[in-house]
């Protein structure tokens, strides 16, 4: 009920509790229509999320501090922060549009950078758009696909791995024996699903999808998502270990971003469906909650590092907003998502300490600095 409303009947319940006064009535209705402004005489629009075209232009809309209100006095201490902790490129989107756009140490948006683990995120997306064209199922054994012997892990333990254990990092596999995929080097540790370890192994969910679609990775990549959200230009480079990082420019990998804060979802076109994509982005088991299918998730009650089978307790970023998702890499790599404020955030550089793990307290410091931009 209105609540000008509920006070009138109030007041006339008080004044005549028997509602039979005929001279009060319209007095009450003369107050309700001169002292009512509620949101329906003058509402307040909401912005609608903004997508930069696919034309291959530079063409994207931008949103000044001033507009959105947010405090010009922290802009240069968080830029200050940035370079000095070996950044080459910062994005900030607000409903798609850019807020702010700053480069460093030579690099230019022109510049194509890698993605590390961030493009881990990547792998999950397509995964899911094969899911949705019925090339696999996720619950499946990855041995449907890629036939028995994949790993060196018994036969029957072998087995028990699915495609959502490769999602979830849950598989089982040995993780202290570096990023080499190859069978004899993918050993049984734990049945899958009773331990969490980051692990290299997530990239047999790419052969997955080869052998599911019979087409080529990149070919796959390039025509389902890539293309779809104008990503031009970016390319999978061979790092020499088996493995393939992901390569483009900055605002190729905010593109991808902004697919992720519409739940899957690119001007209109459903990419990656979103049942599968908040799957990806909620907790996908019960030892590390802070992990999703190949995506980080913040504001759980505990979480584990990578490398580490130590549980630690409260937000892995406790400066940032509760609700945010993360695509995190090596040397910082960073992809923030935080759907309460239709933001996007990107950080592509060096690594920012001593360090160069995905995650460090470069994060916890950074997001001090962006948070100070709007509270």
């Amino acid at each position: 009920m209105n609540i000008k409303l509920f006070y009138i009947f109030k007041v006339q319940r008080q004044i005549c509790p028997n509602m039979k006064n005929p001279y009060l009535l319209p007095f009450l209705l003369l107050f309700l229509f001169s002292c009512s402004s509620d949101s329906s005489s003058n509402p307040v629009v909401e912005e609608q999320m903004y997508f930069p075209p696919n034309d291959g232009t530079t063409t994207w809309t931008t949103k000044s501090i001033a507009d959105l209100g947010w405090n010009q006095s922290a802009v240069q201490p968080l830029l200050d922060y940035l370079e000095l902790k070996h950044s080459k490129s910062f994005i900030i989107l607000v409903n798609g549009r850019i807020v702010m756009e700053n480069y460093f140490n030579g690099h230019t948006a022109a510049s194509p950078w890698y993605w590390a683990s961030a493009g881990k995120t990547l792998t999950s997306t397509v995964t899911g758009i094969a899911e949705q064209e019925g090339l696999l199922n996720i619950n499946n054994k990855v041995s449907d696909y890629l036939g028995t012997g994949w790993t060196s892990a018994p036969l029957a333990k072998e087995n028990l791995i699915t495609c959502k254990n490769l999602l979830s990092m849950n598989s089982g596999l040995n993780d202290a024996l570096g990023d080499d995929v190859s069978p004899a080097n993918l050993q049984y540790v734990a049945d899958a699903g009773d331990r969490w370890a980051y692990h290299n192994v997530y990239v047999k969910l790419q052969d997955v999808v080869v052998q599911a679609s019979g087409q080529t990775w990149t070919n796959y990549f390039n025509t389902k998502l890539r293309d779809k959200l104008g990503m031009t230009g970016g390319a999978w480079v061979n790092s020499g270990d088996g493995l393939s990082v992901y390569w483009s420019t900055t605002r190729n990998m905010a593109r991808f971003g902004l697919m992720a804060l519409n739940k899957g979802k690119w001007n209109g076109v459903q990419i990656v469906n979103e049942t599968y994509f908040n799957q990806a982005t909620s907790t996908s088991q019960s030892i590390n909650l802070a992990y999703g299918y190949l995506w980080w998730l913040n504001g759980k009650a505990s979480y584990h590092l990578p490398q580490s089978q130590l549980q630690l307790n409260g937000s892995i970023i406790p400066t940032a907003p509760n609700d945010m998702f993360m695509a995190l890499g090596k040397n910082d790599q960073k992809i923030y998502v935080i759907p309460s404020k239709k933001m996007v955030v990107i950080r592509m550089g060096d690594a920012a300490d001593a360090v160069n793990l995905a995650l460090s307290d470069f994060d916890e410091t950074l997001w001090t600095k962006i948070s100070a931009l709007y509270q």
